[in-house]
């Protein structure tokens, strides 16, 4: 069974256009902006992925909430980011939460119950309870 994954280019210009509700002339508008990046087969025809179609419904939503491609390309990019570290925040407390635990695992070892007797100079002594 071959599934696709939402990054594997597949659509032709016209129906990604359809697909995301746009003439397939913005779409051209939008790429040469660099809002987005298309994959090319050898011949150099454009092939959009799931990933795209989506990216292009998100432009619609910002444009049709009046922002213009430069306002658009800048918020996409602060999205990107903020993406990204979040992700890396995921990664760093999945890596502080290993840590820890690691650390008790280990330590657990040293430790001495608090009840348990000692002897003094022949003597056995029992802390207080507390």
């Amino acid at each position: 069974m071959n599934v696709r994954g939402p990054h594997q280019a597949v659509y032709v210009i016209s129906v990604a256009a359809e697909l995301a509700g746009m003439h397939p002339q913005t779409l051209r508008i939008y790429e040469r902006r660099g809002l987005v990046q298309p994959a090319r087969t050898t011949g150099g025809n454009r092939r959009y992925s799931d990933h795209d179609i989506d990216l292009l419904r998100r432009i619609a939503e910002l444009v049709d909430s009046g922002m213009n491609l430069e306002g658009i390309r800048r918020v996409m990019e602060l999205e990107a980011e903020v993406a990204r570290l979040r992700s890396e925040l995921a990664e760093t407390q999945r890596q502080v939460v290993e840590a820890v635990s690691d650390a008790e695992r280990r330590n657990r070892r040293d430790l001495v119950p608090l009840r348990q007797s000692i002897a003094i100079y022949g003597e056995r002594f029992r802390f207080p309870d507390v």
